[in-house]
């Protein structure tokens, strides 16, 4: 029940196996590697050694990354909760942000083990934990969106991991003083561009070529010359070429948006999706020997469709190429040799081109991505480094990529040691310990095989392709058979002979190396080759003669103007100095280790392999690490946070100690009778000697707790039944109190109620009484009124009668007499009436009515306003051709009317409002807000206000508008307000404040306008090339009368004979012309922070954006 209650958190609360490598008991390797085993069967995928993390590779998603574990282990110490790589990212970021140390995070391990996912975690924590603001919230996505677009290029899927870095990458990250990122910068290293031209049976190409043919549309797919189909291009593997797991096309998507966000422009993002078509294209090229009068043979181009696909990609003379991959030139001093290739050759050197140009692109595209994400700000920052680089690599066939890197890893172990052991040192002298030497294994013995400039491999392999004459890899072998046959760490099948030993593990083309990560087969075929890395000339000035926006950057050695005829430098001798520096850096820097280990071969969860892991185990010294660790002291704490967590095991030091943290732990190590030489005081630590001095002291920790709990449960339940005592007693008096009144309340009601009743009773007999004589008395009343009234309506009937008799007798005199004259009327009239009554009762009919819709039309008019369309309806149909021509009558007359009320000025503002009508109407968002807005044209009153009479008197033209607008900064986007004066034949710009012309434009010089369509005021006054005006570049202004601005120029343009008309551009992202550099200028919907108006920021050093309100 304790277990349950307990709350984890420290590294040895509830620990499954050992957190912390240095406290296992006993240290041996097969406790080492079960202590992993354990810890890994139960998701605990980290564990410490000090303060090195080991990360086991889960092949699975775990709960253990989400943003409340990023809460969780933010500003906590590094062994205050389990292992986790957060707890080491969070101690880096600590010391850098209060410290003001530099540090860097080395993540090593063989491949698949998991460094890339580990690096990502690193930069997604510190990104997560840092400040917040629009500016760091945009660095902090750049720094992250960096990843995908490097992966896709870099990154490929082997036998051992389906997402492994061929590359090695070191990024630092730049911080302010308050610890929010202000940009990157990202080293790269050896890019493995053989995988480009050939991949080993299981292996793939790099993602990019699979991701554009499964993930690009038609239309890019069309306009890159390329197929869908992987079967197409001979440089992809089709064995491999689907991958459980991975979906290219969504992960194109990805790399597109990533591209986007890190700052690439959209032509530079086509432009480097050509160079990767052309890669493919180059693969498909194929030779055929053609014989010659000499006797020697020629290589030419079989099928030419792939050829001049390629060569239109990069706007390449066909031509050119294909000479280039006939014939190579060798210059010397003042002599050129033209030789033939053969087909051998010819494939020798498309296979060149091909990795050449794709390891050039992806240098560029490490360098675009610096321009983006480098700090702005040219102040000291702290700096946070963190190295992705290859594990040491073990294959069955290794050659030249596989020397280079397990070299980087002996000089990364190199250096692990002596960090490690001086990080030792120095805690030990800081807390004033005596510092023990410690016996190690030192692999610079190893390092100076390799690296030494007399008789190291490097340098032996410089000397041996720069020496004349035959150069083959079986002399450079003889070579190492000469110099390195005595050391103690190279074996060869001569030296092994010459100590007359056998032995034929070791091949006669091979030579071995005994690495700290044990010995290592290297087949020398390609070592020669490999380390020259040459590009033929003629390739390399084909080139640079592409019209493609890259290749001269690509290939700047293709310049015939800078022909240089001394030998580049190799690969190895180049690699050699990467790595130099790169440790001149690190060594700089606060280190903090992450250790990979991949559990099993199969790449599949909840599978532990343990030959597999103690080879890495050994490789990768961990043991070593940890004896380094042990060799003085296993554990060391805090006074603070040692005498917080063990006070409870000593009377004097529970619950509070009142003095200092250290004499507190000296009476705790006093009272519990630790031995003295188990530990030792330091400055500020306590220092445990043995890891089972701190077991006993856990486990009587954990036996005092469990008292502590008892006691602690047995005072909760005596206070929780003496709470409900007292609440029961408190609710009896209330309840007792509450029943008295309820039945006093009861009483009364109930002796009200007789009451009420007796008194109600008496009432009514009272009342009924009364009712009684008052209705006799009604009786009486009505008896008396009833029998008048009867006898007055029989007099009344009576008189009525007599009364409607005399009325008959003299209306029938009445009728009679009037039939009798109608009679008399009818006969005299009837002759007449036949013959022309009809005609006569049309006409009145006919008159009647139109006089009724005459007098209907006056009352029923539309208004005087000729866009009212408005007429009312005929009412008969015979009127519809009279009712058409009043209607149009009608229409004239008030057209006239209405044309007679205008002025010429007025007329001139109607004709440039209709003239804006044309131009923007349906095309610009802020048109119709202008259209009821009068065209005012002179805004200053220039003519009367003095304090621009100065600038009045300089412009010699009538000024048909003055306004004021705002000029755009292309560097922060923002607007310096300035005047603008337009007349006939130029206009000026000029200071606000003091009238002083800043530029004057002569109208001829003006090509073009460019808005947006939406409601801003922006725009953009291009200058024709060349002119005296566009020195500076084009000018970017805003303005709140932005339509009658641009209409008014377009009309002083389209009025003079002898100029051209100014072109109106409207668009979403144009580009403007600042001095020598073109800045597109991008117009995006979304409400600003500063109230409903456009804000213009700058992004880059290529792109302005305007963020635009959207309408309501």
């Amino acid at each position: 029940m304790l277990s349950e209650m307990e709350v984890k958190t420290s590294l040895l609360d509830n620990m499954i196996g050992v957190g912390d490598m240095v406290l296992l008991e006993p240290l041996n390797e097969n406790s080492f590697i079960e202590n992993l085993r354990k810890r890994f069967d139960h998701n605990e995928i980290y564990t410490y050694i000090g303060s090195v993390v080991i990360s086991m590779n889960p092949y699975r998603s775990l709960p253990i990354f989400t943003p409340e574990k990023v809460e969780e282990y933010r500003n906590r110490n590094f062994y205050e909760l389990s292992p986790h790589i957060y707890a080491l990212a969070d101690e880096a970021y600590r010391s850098l942000r209060d410290q003001d140390k530099d540090q860097c995070i080395l993540i090593t391990g063989e491949s698949g083990a998991g460094k890339t996912e580990a690096s990502k975690l690193v930069m997604s924590y510190v990104a997560a934990v840092c400040g917040k603001g629009q500016e760091v919230n945009k660095v902090k996505e750049q720094l992250l969106q960096s990843n995908p677009v490097l992966e896709a290029f870099g990154n490929a899927k082997t036998v051992r991991n389906d997402n492994s870095s061929r590359f090695g990458k070191y990024m630092d990250i730049e911080f302010d003083f308050k610890g929010d990122p202000l940009g990157g910068v990202i080293s790269n290293y050896l890019l493995e561009k053989s995988r480009v031209c050939k991949q080993p049976r299981g292996e793939r190409n790099f993602h990019i070529f699979y991701q554009l043919l499964s993930g690009a549309s038609n239309d890019t797919l069309t306009k890159l010359k390329l197929d869908r189909d992987f079967s197409k291009y001979n440089y992809l593997s089709l064995d491999s070429a689907t991958v459980n797991g991975l979906d290219d096309a969504a992960s194109f998507r990805t790399v597109w948006n990533a591209m986007q966000i890190v700052g690439f422009m959209e032509d530079e993002v086509q432009s480097v999706l050509e160079l990767v078509a052309a890669v493919l294209k180059l693969g498909n090229i194929e030779f055929k020997p053609e014989s010659r009068v000499n006797g020697f043979d020629e290589s030419r181009v079989k099928d030419k469709n792939d050829l001049k696909e390629m060569c239109e990609l990069l706007g390449i003379e066909q031509s050119v190429l294909e000479r280039a991959f006939s014939y190579r030139t060798v210059e010397a001093k003042m002599e050129k040799v033209s030789t033939t290739l053969n087909v051998a050759q010819a494939y020798y050197a498309r296979d060149a081109l091909a990795k050449n140009l794709y390891s050039r692109l992806f240098s560029w595209l490490v360098t675009r991505i610096n321009e983006s994400i480098k700090a702005q700000a040219k102040t000291r920052h702290k700096v946070m480094g963190v190295l992705d680089i290859y594990g040491f690599e073990i294959f069955e066939d290794n050659s030249f990529e596989q020397f280079i890197i397990n070299y980087c890893n002996e000089k990364l172990q190199q250096i692990f040691i002596e960090l490690t052991l001086r990080e030792e040192q120095e805690e030990y002298i800081r807390e004033g310990i005596e510092w023990t030497n410690i016996e190690y294994f030192n692999n610079a013995i190893i390092c100076d095989l390799i690296e030494n400039n007399q008789n190291g491999i490097l340098a032996m392999l410089d000397e041996e392709c720069l020496r004349p004459g035959t150069v083959t890899d079986d002399t450079f072998l003889d070579k190492l058979n000469t110099i390195c046959a005595e050391h103690q760490h190279f074996e060869s099948r001569l030296s092994k002979n010459s100590k007359f030993l056998t032995d034929h593990s070791l091949p006669h083309s091979c030579f071995r190396i005994q690495h700290y990560a044990g010995k290592v087969l290297y087949r020398v075929e390609g070592f020669v080759d490999k380390n020259n890395d040459l590009l033929y000339r003629d390739l390399s000035q084909a080139m640079y003669k592409a019209t493609h926006s890259l290749m001269k950057q690509l290939f700047p050695e293709g310049n015939p103007a800078k022909v240089n005829l001394k030998r580049p430098p190799t690969a190895g001798f180049q690699f050699k100095a990467s790595v130099g520096g790169l440790m001149r850096n690190l060594q700089t820097k606060n280190p903090n280790y992450i250790r990979c280990i991949k559990p099993n071969d199969k790449k599949a969860a909840h599978i532990f392999t343990e030959s597999l892991v103690c080879h890495q185990v050994r490789y990768l010294g961990l043991m070593e690490n940890v004896r380094v660790r042990r060799a003085g002291y296993a554990f060391r704490q805090s006074y603070e946070s040692s005498l917080e967590r063990y006070k409870m095991l000593c009377k004097q030091t529970w619950p509070h100690w009142r003095g200092a943290a250290r004499d507190g732990v000296e009476v705790l190590l006093t009272d519990c009778s630790v031995p003295a030489e188990e530990f030792a005081y330091g400055r500020s630590k306590i220092f445990i000697r043995n890891p089972r001095t701190l077991f006993t002291l856990e486990e009587r920790r954990r036996a005092c707790l469990e008292d502590l709990a008892t006691l602690i449960q047995k005072i909760y339940r005596g206070w929780r039944c003496r709470t409900q005592f007292l609440l029961l007693k408190k609710s009896q008096v209330v309840v007792a109190a509450w029943y008295r009144r309820y039945a006093q309340q009861k009483k009364y009601q109930k002796i009200k109620s007789a009451t009420l009743v007796m008194q109600s009773f008496i009432r009514g007999w009272k009342a009924r009484k009364i009712l009684r004589q008052l209705k006799y008395e009604k009786r009486c009343k009505e008896a008396v009124t009833t029998i008048a009234a009867y006898w007055h309506g029989t007099q009344a009937r009576m008189e009525l009668r007599r009364l409607k008799t005399e009325a008959r007798n003299k209306r029938a005199v009445s009728v009679i007499w009037a039939y009798w004259q109608g009679t008399k009327v009818r006969r005299e009239y009837r002759k007449f009436f036949r013959a022309n009554a009809g005609k006569k009762i049309y006409n009145f009919t006919i008159q009647r009515i139109m006089q009724k819709y005459f007098l209907g039309l006056k009352t029923t008019m539309p208004s005087m306003s000729p866009i009212d369309n408005t007429w009312p309806a005929r009412p008969y149909m015979f009127l519809e051709g009279a009712h058409s021509e009043l209607r149009r009558i009608f229409h004239f007359w008030r057209c006239k009317k209405y044309q007679g009320q205008f002025t010429e000025e007025k007329k001139a503002v109607y004709e440039e409002k209709l003239e804006a009508s044309e131009i923007f109407k349906d095309k610009k968002a802020l048109y119709p807000s202008s259209v009821s807005q009068p065209f005012k044209g002179d805004y200053l009153e220039i003519q009367k206000n003095p304090k621009y009479q100065k600038l009045n008197s300089a412009v010699e033209d009538k000024v048909l508008l003055a306004d004021v607008v705002n000029k755009i900064n292309r560097a922060n986007g923002k607007g310096a307000p300035r005047l603008f004066l337009l007349t006939k034949n130029n206009f000026v710009l000029a200071d606000q404040k003091t009238g002083q012309v800043k530029a004057s434009v002569p109208l001829p010089d003006l090509t073009s306008v460019s808005v947006s369509t939406q409601s801003d005021g922006f725009f953009a006054l291009k200058l024709k090339e060349g002119s005296a005006s566009a020195a500076k570049g084009d000018f970017l202004l805003s303005s709140e009368h932005l339509i009658e601005l641009i209409t008014k120029l377009h009309r002083t343009g389209a009025t003079a004979a002898d100029r051209d008309q100014i072109n109106i551009d409207i668009s979403d992202e144009f580009l403007v012309q600042f001095n020598q550099d073109k800045v597109c200028v991008k117009f995006i919907q979304g409400g600003p922070k500063n109230g409903n108006s456009a804000a213009c920021k700058r992004k880059n050093n290529r792109l302005l954006e305007v963020s635009v309100p959207s309408s309501p």
